[in-house]
C-alpha cells in the first residue's frame, strides 16, 4: 500500500526543501500554539502562500497545534483555528484534549491528527482518540513492530509513526524536566532539552537519533499509514537530503542503500542511528551525542540547496490541442488528479506562404518553466495550411496554467462556527481535603492511617501483591484507589488485567489513570476511573472531555499557574499534587540497568543521576522494567496553604516516593496543620511562578 512522506518545515525554506524533495505532506508551526516556538514558523502571510504552494504541488499541509493552552489561550486558540480554516490546511495536530474539543466546535469538518504528545501508545488509546473525532494517531516512539502492527490492523482511523529524527528520552507528553527546573515547558513548546546534558559524567539521558530506513518497505507492509521525520528546528539543507532520500526509496519500493544512509549520517546524527525500540534490542547502545561536522559537509549542503531553489517538475500535464479551419481554437489541460482545465480563442486563420508545424505547437506548448508542471503527453489536432502565432499558443497555454493552478489551489469550504467556552460550572470552595498517594505500602503505617486522608491511592502492584492488607484498610472506611502503571504496552495488557480483576473482589472499583487509553481499558474491567496528572488537564474544555470518557475526577496539571487553577472552570471534582518529588520524565530504557551493566534488580536500590551544579535526580521502578526519574527537590506548600486554598479545587495529593514510614506522617501532619517537619531542600514549584 502507498503511504504517506510527511517532512518538517520549520521556515518557509524549509518547506521547499521538502516539497522540491518528494515529501508528500508537510507539518508546521504558525502562530503561538506549537511545539517547535522557537523554530522560524509561519506569520499570517506566509501561512496561506504555504498552503497554496502546496496545494498547488499536490502536497498536504498540517499545522501543528499540539502545545497544553489554558482557558484564556483557547479563546486566542479559536481564532487561530479560524485563520488555518480559512486558509484551507489539511488538518491540525494536536496534543491538547481540550483544543481538540474547542477545534471540533469552532471548525467541525476540520481534520485533527492527535500529536506524539498525547502519549497513545496502545490500541485502547487510538480507539478512545477516534471517540473524539480524531482522524489520525501519531503513537509513541518506544513502540516495537509488532505493537505498530497489531495497532494498524486493528485501528479504527490512520497511524502515523515517526521514521527519522530526534528521539526525546522520555515519552512524549509525560516529560516535566524542562519546565520544572528551568520554566520552559516541553509541553508548551519551550522544551531546553536538559535530556543532552551531562548526567554522573556520562550522557545516561542522551539518544541517538532514530532511523527506520532499514525497515521502510516493511513498515508500508503493515499498514503504517505516514511516516513522519522529525526536525522543524533543523536546517533546509537537512530536510532535503533526508526527505530526498526516503521519497526515492518509497517510490522505487525499497529501503535506503548503506551509501543514502550514511549521508543522513553526514548532514546530522548522535553517534550515528538507532532502531532500538522499534527492534525491541534496547539498552547502551541506543545512547549518542552529537557527532561533528564530516569533512565533506559543505558539498552536501550545497547540492541539497540547489534541489530545492529551482522549480523542480513535480505534476504531469497531459495537453490536448485542436486547431481546425472555421472552429475555435482549444486547448484542455489534464492534471495528475484528473482535474481539467480548457481555454479557447478566435478559430486559427489560413497561411499564405508559411504555415505552423505540429512540431512548432510541441515545442510552445512544452515552455512550462517557472512552473511545477511538466508535460506527460501532448494530443495535437492541426488542420492544414494553418498559421498560428506563437503568441496566441503561449496566450492558450498561460491561460489554461492559470486555470488548473486555481483548481489545484482551491481550498475546502468549511463551516466556521463562534467558540463558547460555555457556563461556569459549580466547583468547591472550602478546604480542599488531603489525599495521600504511596509509592510502596512499606510507607503506611498505622499512624498514618489514623490520620484518615480523604483518599489513599496505592500502586496496583502493591495492591495486589498485598490483598490482605488491602482488606484492612479498606475494613477501616478509608476511601481506596489503585494507582495504573503510567506506560502499559501491549505485553504489559494481560497483567494488569490479572490484577485488576483479582483485586475487584476486594469491594475496591476505583482506579487512578494517566492515558486516555488506559481509561478504556479500567472501564472494560468494569471499575470507575480518577484521571491522573499525566492527562495534563490543562484548562475547562480538557475536564468536559475527561468527563466524557467516564472520569469521576481529574488531577490538575502541576505546570499550571494559581491564576490559571482559578480560570478552569472545575464542574467535577479536581485535585492538585501539593507535595512530594514531581515525576520529570518515564523511561522505556533502564538506566540503572545500563549504568550497573546489566539487570541485577539495581532499580530496588536508591539511584541518582547528578548534573552539573551537583543536584541530585533519584531514579525509581516503573512498572515494566522501566524507569521514573523524580526532581531533585521537594514540592513543599503546607507553609503556603494560600497557593491552593480557594481556587475552586476539590483535594490535594500529596505524593510519597522517597519517603520512609514516618516522614510521611509528618508531612501529612504539617498539611493537617499538626506541626511536622518542612523539608530542607524544597521547591514551591511552578503554581506561583508558571511555565512559558
Amino acid at each position: 500500500m502507498s503511504c504517506e512522506l510527511l517532512a518538517p518545515a520549520g521556515s518557509p525554506e524549509s518547506m521547499r526543501a521538502a516539497v522540491a524533495n518528494g515529501a508528500d505532506a508537510i507539518y508546521f508551526g504558525s502562530g503561538l500554539f506549537n511545539a517547535r516556538r522557537g523554530a522560524k514558523n509561519f506569520t499570517q502571510d506566509d501561512l496561506s502562500d504555504a498552503v497554496r504552494f502546496c496545494r498547488l504541488r499536490g502536497v498536504k499541509t498540517y499545522v501543528t497545534f499540539n502545545i497544553l493552552m489554558s482557558d484564556r489561550e483557547l479563546v486566542d486558540g479559536a481564532r487561530e483555528v479560524e485563520k488555518f480554516t480559512k486558509a484551507g490546511v489539511d488538518a491540525l495536530i494536536v496534543q491538547d484534549l481540550g483544543a481538540a474539543r474547542m477545534i471540533r466546535e469552532v471548525s467541525p469538518s476540520m481534520p485533527i491528527h492527535a500529536s506524539t504528545q498525547l502519549s497513545v501508545h496502545s490500541l485502547d488509546g487510538v480507539r478512545a482518540a477516534a471517540s473524539l473525532g480524531i482522524e489520525r494517531v501519531i503513537l509513541a516512539r518506544e513502540l516495537p513492530k509488532s505493537d505498530i502492527e497489531y495497532i494498524c490492523k486493528n485501528s479504527p482511523i490512520g497511524i502515523e509513526i515517526f521514521l527519522h529524527g530526534a528521539l526525546c528520552m522520555c515519552y512524549s507528553g509525560q516529560c516535566y524536566m524542562s519546565g520544572i527546573i528551568g520554566q520552559r515547558s516541553g509541553n508548551r513548546g519551550l522544551c531546553a532539552q536538559p535530556c543532552r546534558l551531562d548526567y554522573n559524567g556520562e550522557y545516561p539521558l542522551s539518544l541517538k537519533d532514530l532511523s527506520l530506513a532499514a525497515h521502510l518497505t516493511e513498515l508500508q507492509e503493515i499498514g503504517v499509514s505516514s511516516l513522519k521525520i522529525e526536525g522543524r528546528m533543523k536546517r533546509p539543507e537537512y530536510v532535503a537530503i533526508v526527505t530526498g532520500v526516503y521519497s526515492a526509496a518509497l517510490r522505487e519500493g525499497r529501503n535506503p542503500t548503506s551509501a543514502e544512509v550514511g549521508m543522513m549520517k553526514k548532514v546530522f546524527s548522535r553517534s550515528g542511528f538507532t532502531d532500538g525500540y522499534y527492534t525491541e534490542n534496547k539498552g547502551k547502545n541506543m545512547f549518542g551525542v552529537r557527532s561533528p561536522d564530516s569533512a565533506d559537509l559543505d558539498k552536501l549542503m550545497a547540492k541539497a540547496r540547489e534541489s530545492y531553489r529551482t522549480e523542480p517538475d513535480l505534476i504531469p500535464l497531459d495537453m490536448e490541442l485542436t486547431a481546425v479551419a472555421d472552429s475555435r481554437m482549444r486547448l484542455k489541460f489534464t492534471d495528475d488528479k484528473g482535474n481539467t482545465y480548457t481555454a479557447g480563442t478566435n478559430a486559427p486563420k489560413r497561411g499564405n506562404t508559411r504555415f505552423t508545424t505540429e512540431e512548432e505547437l510541441r515545442v510552445s506548448l512544452s515552455k512550462l518553466g517557472g512552473t511545477p508542471f511538466a508535460v506527460r503527453e501532448q494530443k495535437i489536432e492541426l488542420g492544414e495550411g494553418l498559421m498560428i502565432p506563437k503568441s496566441v499558443i503561449n496566450s492558450l497555454r498561460r491561460s489554461c496554467v492559470e486555470g488548473i493552478s486555481r483548481i489545484r489551489t482551491e481550498t475546502p469550504k468549511r463551516e466556521i462556527r463562534e467558540y463558547n467556552p460555555g457556563p461556569r460550572q459549580p466547583e468547591n470552595r472550602g478546604s480542599p481535603v488531603i489525599y495521600v498517594e504511596l509509592s510502596s505500602l512499606s510507607q503506611l503505617s498505622e499512624q498514618l492511617l489514623k490520620l484518615k486522608p480523604g483518599m489513599l491511592y496505592i500502586p496496583l502492584e502493591e495492591a495486589y501483591s498485598s490483598q490482605d492488607r488491602i482488606k484492612d484498610i479498606l475494613s477501616r472506611g478509608i476511601s481506596l484507589s489503585y494507582v495504573l502503571p503510567r506506560i502499559i504496552a501491549r505485553r504489559d495488557e494481560g497483567q494488569v488485567i490479572k490484577m485488576l480483576n483479582a483485586l475487584s473482589m476486594l469491594y475496591c472499583d476505583t482506579v487512578l489513570c494517566g492515558n486516555i487509553g488506559h481509561i478504556m481499558l479500567a472501564h472494560k474491567a468494569e471499575y470507575r476511573v480518577r484521571g491522573d496528572f499525566g492527562l495534563n488537564a490543562y484548562n475547562s474544555q480538557s475536564l468536559k472531555v475527561l468527563r466524557s470518557f467516564g472520569c469521576e475526577s481529574a488531577t490538575l496539571s502541576f505546570e499550571l499557574s494559581k491564576a490559571q487553577i482559578r480560570d478552569i472552570s472545575k464542574g467535577m471534582e479536581t485535585e492538585l499534587i501539593a507535595y512530594g518529588r514531581l515525576p520529570l520524565m518515564i523511561f522505556e530504557n533502564c538506566v540503572v540497568s545500563i549504568a550497573s551493566g546489566g539487570c541485577g534488580r539495581d532499580c530496588e536500590r536508591q539511584f541518582t543521576l547528578t548534573d552539573r551544579t551537583g543536584a541530585k535526580f533519584p531514579v525509581v521502578r516503573a512498572f515494566g522494567c522501566r524507569n521514573e526519574l523524580l526532581n531533585s527537590k521537594k514540592l513543599y506548600l503546607a507553609d503556603t496553604p494560600d497557593i491552593y486554598r480557594n481556587i475552586g479545587i476539590s483535594a490535594i495529593r500529596l505524593k510519597f516516593t522517597t519517603e520512609n514510614a514516618s516522614e510521611c506522617v509528618s508531612v501529612v501532619e504539617a498539611y493537617s496543620g499538626r506541626g511536622g517537619v518542612t523539608p530542607n531542600d524544597l521547591t514551591r514549584g511552578l503554581y506561583k511562578r508558571g511555565v512559558q
